[in-house]
């Protein structure tokens, strides 16, 4: 029989999954174009909309997710992913709505940090089309398949790394040093050393050593069948595909340590990861024009990655003097906020002549 979660989780699957389809367009013959503004505003409205309601659910209707209907069960809960949320004895309404606020913050916590840490994903996508001379009509339907495949990576990362973190909590410790490592390694990373070198990239060797690659694409297919042998081939667009997914794992090694700091429940984590994922997808088309504009956007997501990896090494001494979750997320917005308003209230030189930075 089904558990509660597990019901939960496919319907929520579903759910996405639907929304997925419409926004790729799988029920019209238009899939492959080029996206433009009007349309990336839409759909970045819908996912961001979306991701607002699902706060306010998990506020109101956040027993659903675990199946909680009484008071021995929040207490087994609680005391598996939220032991700092105080229960009021004898009173089980009062204590479930304590519990569904700090899901409701932990979850829109958790998607914010995630939702900032994905905005560098854009510059590496827009790295590997230019660098493998993707045409833009393609973006959109290699983004969607490859997000979705990433979505399932992350699935398999977030709860095997939830279960460990269950059985060893000392791992927190060492997803705490190596953010603050990769915060520090961001913050002094140059533009030049992310480069991408097509020939030698794991996923591309990978590729022409295990599958039949065909020589050129084929329209928008991802496979083709030769017509004198009928041998299945992919083409270079589902290469690609997995080059996306392969680039968006990578990522999540850092972003997912850090949403573990925030929440320890699997569900909240890899809700706040579908929706900032996919919110970030649909704004890719038109962020992507101005992300220039946001040139201290990086230094602000090397703070932030800095300030989670300290906050889960002093995780037991911020309990003591009483830090909340609510609190991280303040000081989340507040660095966010300052390296956007940083970038527009502190120009670029650039030089007079060429009009190149300085």
């Amino acid at each position: 029989m089904l558990s509660n979660e597990t019901i939960f989780f496919l319907c929520f699957a579903a759910f996405v999954l639907f929304i997925m389809a419409l926004d790729l367009g799988a029920f019209s013959k238009r899939q492959s174009h080029v996206v433009h503004f009007k349309e990336a505003a839409f759909w970045s409205a819908i996912w961001v909309a979306l991701s607002v309601i699902f706060y306010f659910f998990l506020k109101n209707y956040g027993y659903l997710v675990h199946g909680i209907t009484d008071m021995a069960r929040l207490e087994e809960i609680r005391s598996r992913y939220a032991e700092h949320v105080a229960i009021v004895p004898g009173n089980f309404a009062a204590s479930l709505e304590r519990f569904q606020n700090n899901m409701s913050v932990e979850y829109i916590t958790g998607y914010l940090v995630e939702y900032s840490l994905s905005a560098d994903n854009i510059f590496v996508f827009i790295l590997i089309f230019n660098t493998f001379g993707v045409r833009e009509r393609y973006y959109k339907k290699i983004l969607v398949w490859g997000i979705l495949g990433a979505i399932v990576l992350r699935f398999v990362f977030i709860f095997l790394g939830s279960a460990l973190i269950q059985r060893f909590e000392w791992i927190m410790y060492i997803f705490g040093a190596f953010l603050v490592y990769t915060g520090v390694q961001l913050f002094f990373q140059k533009e030049e050393d992310e480069q991408i070198d097509t020939n030698s990239h794991p996923v591309v060797r990978f590729a022409r050593k295990y599958l039949n690659v065909f020589p050129r694409n084929v329209e928008d297919n991802f496979f083709v069948r030769d017509k004198v042998n009928h041998k299945l081939f992919v083409t270079p667009l589902f290469i690609i595909v997995i080059v996306i997914s392969f680039t968006d794992l990578v990522f999540a090694v850092d972003s997912i340590p850090a949403i573990f700091s925030i929440t320890k429940d699997p569900y909240i984590v890899f809700f706040s990861n579908v929706f900032a994922i996919m919110g970030l997808r649909s704004m890719f088309f038109f962020l992507s024009s101005i992300m220039d504009q946001f040139r201290f956007l990086k230094v602000g997501l090397a703070v932030l990655l800095t300030f989670i990896g300290a906050k889960m090494l002093a995780e037991h001494w911020l309990h003591d003097i009483g830090f909340k979750p609510v609190y991280s997320l303040y000081i989340i917005i507040a660095i966010l906020g300052l390296s956007v308003l940083a970038s527009w209230l502190i120009p670029e030189k650039k030089d007079n002549q060429t009009g190149t930075p300085v």
